[in-house]
């Protein structure tokens, strides 16, 4: 069955839809949609420093990624207002990705792939990587779920209930460095955050309560990846854009779901 690519790409879509469905409902309540850009972008410079020193791609993307994302929650509040250093630190993370890139010599490498993804190239190794991280970033979530979510709510609340919600952010972060890191082979650096909060953002129009939303938002990135894919075999487009696409259009139909049932009400 694994010999088909396009059984191989739908189980890779898939599999990051279940990692980036539970995640991306934080992302979302937290309002981190530039933090999970800024560790998307640093990615780009993982995987040129993982073919510098001829390691796996997912090995320098995770590090550099988890690097960027500690980065960022270390400097966060020390004077600097968030959006403004996310803004900095993603794109300058971008820039230095790519010129390194450029520095390669001896290595053939298609950066488009990188930055859009290439999910149709995907390998039954690059498949064991994706469904191994996200495996790890749904037991991590399930985990730590009644915390992250105290934590989520009001900081105040999880001091008061015993534990510190630094530690949940970090556990967060290395969540997303874990997402970033297996979504780089299917939908590229520049469209991981779309996977991450478009999903989650249909959901809440949807959802009743976290758990639901969290389901729903993983239902409605395994449709998108699915019917993506379809659309870029139908349509001959990228498959990365596609799925995204695919993504919007189910959010702006259950915004407007949501709406005329809030009008109704």
């Amino acid at each position: 069955m694994l010999d088909d690519f396009m059984t191989r790409a739908t189980l890779a879509g898939v599999g990051v839809a279940f990692a980036a469905a539970p995640l991306g409902c934080f992302v979302v309540w937290r309002r981190m949609a530039y933090f999970g850009d800024a560790t998307a972008h640093a990615a780009i410079l993982g995987v040129a420093l993982s073919l510098t020193f001829q390691m796996s791609v997912f090995t320098g993307a995770l590090a550099v990624a988890l690097l960027m994302a500690l980065t960022v929650t270390l400097l966060a509040g020390r004077g600097y207002a968030m959006d403004t250093l996310l803004g900095v630190m993603a794109h300058s993370a971008l820039a230095f990705g790519l010129v390194a890139v450029s520095f390669l010599s001896g290595v053939r490498i298609d950066l488009m792939a990188y930055l859009f993804g290439d999910i149709l190239a995907v390998s039954r190794s690059d498949l064991a990587v994706i469904w191994g991280g996200a495996a790890l970033v749904v037991i991590l979530i399930a985990w730590r779920w009644s915390q992250l979510l105290t934590a989520t709510l009001n900081e105040e609340l999880a001091y008061a209930s015993g534990f510190d919600p630094k530690r949940e952010q970090l556990i967060l972060t290395l969540a997303l460095a874990i997402t970033v890191a297996v979504a780089i082979k299917v939908v590229g650096v520049l469209l991981i955050a779309a996977m991450l909060i478009i999903p989650a953002a249909a959901a809440r129009n949807l959802a009743r309560s976290p758990e639901t939303m969290a389901l729903i938002a993983a239902a409605i990135g395994a449709t998108s990846a699915v019917a993506g894919l379809r659309a870029a075999y139908v349509f001959d487009t990228p498959a990365g854009p596609s799925i995204v696409c695919v993504a919007a259009i189910l959010f702006a139909c259950f915004s407007l779901l949501g709406w005329q049932r809030h009008t109704n009400s």
